[in-house]
C-alpha cells in the first residue's frame, strides 16, 4: 500500500493522501480492517513533514473513514460497502474538470485528450 504523492502539485500534500484513501476505500481496494502505512513511514518515504501526513489521518478519522486501533495505527473503518459507481466517478469529477479546463487554455484537442487519458488509463491498469 503506497500513496502516488506529487510534491509539485497545485494540491496540497495532506488532501492528495486524503484523495487516495477516498478513492481506494469507494473502489473496493481498500476493504474495512485495511492497515495504513504509519506517519513516520509515509513522511520517510516521499520526504515530507509528518504532521502533514497526520493532518491527513486525523481529518479521514473525523469523517469516519478511518479509525485509530490500539497497537496497529491506523486502519480503514467498518463503515460501508465499496461505493456505486456514481459515487466513484463522482470522485473522479473534479480532476477531470481540471484536467479539461488545462486541455482548453493549452489548445487541446478532444481528440488529443482523450487518446492520452486511454493512454493513461492503460499505464495505471498495468500496475
Amino acid at each position: 500500500m503506497r500513496f502516488s504523492i506529487l510534491p509539485s502539485a497545485t494540491e496540497p500534500i495532506y488532501r492528495q493522501i486524503i484523495e487516495q484513501v477516498r478513492r481506494q476505500v469507494a473502489s473496493g481496494q481498500w476493504p474495512a480492517g485495511t492497515e495504513l502505512p504509519s506517519i513516520r513511514n509515509v513522511a520517510q518515504e516521499h520526504a515530507i513533514n509528518p504532521m502533514t501526513v497526520s493532518k491527513a489521518y486525523s481529518l479521514l478519522e473525523a469523517e469516519g473513514l478511518l479509525e485509530r486501533r490500539r497497537g496497529m495505527g491506523m486502519v480503514i473503518a467498518a463503515i460501508r460497502p465499496a461505493g456505486d459507481p456514481d459515487q466513484r466517478l463522482a470522485l473522479l469529477e473534479p480532476t477531470l474538470r481540471d484536467a479539461a479546463r488545462q486541455a482548453a487554455q493549452l489548445g487541446l484537442g478532444r481528440a488529443e485528450v482523450i487518446a492520452l487519458l486511454r493512454r493513461c488509463l492503460d499505464e495505471a491498469t498495468e500496475d
